[in-house]
């Protein structure tokens, strides 16, 4: 019993690892840097880059100079992820490694990301993935050891596996499922998926937010559920994220 305990801890930890990179992901790195739909307190900002690098092992103006790219080029042949011309399976399983290689064409962090320069921290320590995801799974190795003894170690590694599997799934999710599958009522190729965007922090809206890339809150409807902009409205009491853009028909 204390075996499965045990294990349906690591599998619980893994995916709620996987929310929180979600999180960061849509709130910093998509509204905030990527569409200035935000302006995220520097604390924050520090908070989400590290959150990101430990669990994603990504590179913010990398990922923003993509997701630009993809907007200024949807569902054509430049698009660097678009499962129209590069197949649904493709998108789906091999996102991250599409970003890898568009990022690091030479072209693509030179021409969409001009604002976003590398700062020290970023030369020190974000640009470093492999060391940001060795820290992540090194911290969740040392945490359930302390839980359940050395065989604490193998709980660490699932749990790692269960968010590098959710997360990486997800992600791929929201441009394979979200060019392919849902509802389109705004006229653009992308699509909306409830479903999707309960376990994606609301990035499964995805007709709605290319209908409108600057607005911070994707839902339009009480039955589309945004989680990210709920925590959002959170952050901005605390004043830690200053909404800069709403649009006509939204409230804050």
């Amino acid at each position: 019993m204390g075996v499965v305990i045990a294990v349906v801890a690591s599998v619980l930890v893994g995916l709620a690892v996987t929310q929180i990179a979600m999180f960061a992901t849509t709130v910093y790195l998509h509204r905030g840097i990527t569409h200035r739909a935000l302006v995220v307190h520097p604390s924050l900002a520090f908070a989400c880059r590290a959150t990101l690098w430990i669990t994603t092992g990504m590179r913010p103006r990398e990922w923003a100079a993509v997701h630009r790219r993809h907007h200024a080029a949807t569902d054509t042949p430049d698009d660097p992820h678009s499962p129209v011309h590069l197949g649904f399976w493709r998108v789906q399983l091999t996102n991250a490694a599409m970003y890898r290689r568009v990022a690091r064409d030479g072209v693509t962090v030179r021409k969409y990301a001009r604002d976003l320069c590398p700062d020290r921290f970023d030369r020190f320590m974000f640009d470093h993935a492999g060391l940001g995801l060795g820290i992540g799974v090194t911290i969740l190795c040392v945490g359930f050891t302390l839980l359940f003894g050395w065989w604490g170690i193998l709980l660490g590694f699932l749990a790692a596996m269960v968010h590098a599997v959710g997360y990486l799934g997800l992600s791929g999710a929201v441009n394979a499922i979200g060019h392919t599958v849902g509802r389109r009522p705004n006229d653009n190729s992308a699509t909306n998926g409830v479903l999707l965007a309960l376990f994606t922090c609301g990035e499964g809206l995805h007709n709605n937010h290319h209908d409108r890339p600057t607005s911070p809150r994707f839902s339009r409807r009480w039955s589309q559920i945004d989680l990210a902009w709920w925590g959002i409205r959170v952050l901005t009491w605390c004043r830690l994220v200053r909404v800069r853009t709403v649009r006509v028909g939204q409230t804050r």
